[in-house]
């Protein structure tokens, strides 16, 4: 299962062919090819208490804009990207860390709908082997369930993403024991599906769709026994590091992030699937990000959690140990998913790469982690489907707005999403 090293691994998967970024404000013919959500916990160093402006928006004009340094890893990725501003939640449990991861995908109060991953795997990814990937890091840790997720497959129910690369490996390449193309299995889950829709002629209300979700998993899951695993030779993924005992411990977070970056990218390079939600962390986080080794929040003699920094006082005060640590770590975030894009930005696709033919969604589930509120939200697009290069304030709209725009840059005839929507964003 373990290959010498990412780098091998993008090479190959690039067949040596250097990729081209596309120039500023370019987009690619057609639909986007597929979509990800990078989700990260706690917020971003927005407008303090004392008004000090957000060090997440940039300044400058539309087309002429300069990144703050919480955002300096994507400097050399800007004309690649769309940085929004003025998209809102809605006040319903503004100030509330669980209150926003409910609303964050789902575009609904209190998680009272289907979130945008969820809807997408529906239609644009229904015909993929895995019509959503749904991983983690550290996302389940302490028994971690409920509003601590984020993708929801229907009203008020949450799913847990899996936080462990290699059995995420093994269930998108069939390297288990299980053969994927055993007859028997097949037949057998087909057994079950006639079973169950016969259970489902006597339901109604909530016990009908939660048994619809099951069929659904059921018909899923019969598609891939009697399927093939994807088009990709002797896939591998570095897992050499990553042990049982060390999945939860805060030193090895930074290395299963790359495993589940890697798989995520290698999943989709094989067309196994098309939506992909990667959860890091949860809400109101304790994860220990002092314990990081080699970076600037690497601090041996204390413990510095997520939420805890998050909490950083009514200013932006450099002194503050809470606001500098909280500044690194947002700065660390932002890097991540600056070598998310590096990686599909590496692997030669139709006209361009991977980047340019997809939808890579940058997230939180408040914006200033110390207000909490549901305002101002800090996503960014990366991307070759939508104006790129691009600081689009909109002024104040929902960011179910951003959802539909999305949808339809990826081919589905989506006009609005969720509470508030008035339709597509002028992307």
């Amino acid at each position: 299962m373990n290959r010498p090293s990412r780098r091998a691994l993008l090479q190959g998967l690039a067949a040596t062919t250097v990729g081209l970024g596309l120039p500023a404000r370019a987009r690619t013919s057609g639909h986007a090819e597929r979509i990800f959500f990078f989700y990260f916990p706690d917020g971003v160093v927005g407008t303090s208490q004392d008004g000090e402006p957000s060090r997440w928006t940039p300044t400058g004009t539309e087309w002429d804009f300069v990144l703050p340094d919480q955002l300096d890893a994507l400097v050399p990725w800007q004309h690649r990207c769309l940085f929004l501003r003025g998209l809102s939640m809605g006040s319903t449990d503004s100030g509330s860390h669980p209150g926003g991861a409910k609303k964050l995908l789902t575009a609904v109060d209190h998680g009272q709908g289907r979130s945008i991953d969820q809807h997408l795997a529906g239609t644009i990814g229904a015909d993929r082997y895995w019509r959503h990937l749904l991983l983690g890091v550290q996302a389940n840790v302490n028994g971690a369930s409920g509003d601590k997720h984020i993708s929801y497959p229907s009203a008020g129910s949450s799913l847990a993403p899996e936080d462990d690369p290699r059995r995420a490996f093994e269930a998108l390449f069939g390297t288990g024991s299980q053969d994927a193309g055993d007859p028997r299995q097949a037949l057998l889950v087909d057994h079950l599906l006639q079973e169950t829709r016969g259970l489902r002629t006597g339901l109604g209300g909530i016990e009908a769709d939660k048994l619809d979700l099951h069929l659904d998993a059921l018909s899923e899951l019969e598609g891939r026994l009697g399927g093939s695993t994807g088009t990709c030779d002797d896939p591998g993924l570095d897992t050499a590091t990553i042990q049982d005992d060390t999945l939860y411990s805060p030193e090895h977070f930074p290395d299963i992030l790359q495993a589940q970056l890697d798989l995520a990218v290698l999943a989709s390079s094989c067309g196994l699937t098309r939506v992909t939600t990667l959860q890091c962390a949860h809400h109101t986080s304790d994860l220990l990000m002092s314990r990081f080794s080699d970076t600037a929040m690497h601090d041996p003699d204390f413990d510095m959690r997520s939420h805890q920094a998050s909490h950083y006082g009514a200013s932006h005060d450099p002194n503050s140990r809470e606001f500098a640590a909280f500044l690194a770590q947002r700065q660390w975030w932002v890097a991540q998913y600056a070598s998310l894009l590096e990686r599909l930005d590496s692997i030669p696709e139709g006209d361009g790469t991977m980047l340019d033919h997809s939808l890579v969604v940058l997230c939180s589930e408040v914006c200033d982690g110390n207000l909490h509120e549901h305002d101002d939200m800090p996503f960014i697009v990366a991307g070759g489907s939508l104006g790129t290069g691009r600081f689009h304030d909109v002024g104040w709209r929902r960011h179910g707005d951003l959802f539909a725009s999305l949808g339809l840059a990826l081919g589905d005839e989506l006009w609005g999403f969720g509470d508030g929507s008035t339709g597509p964003l002028a992307l």
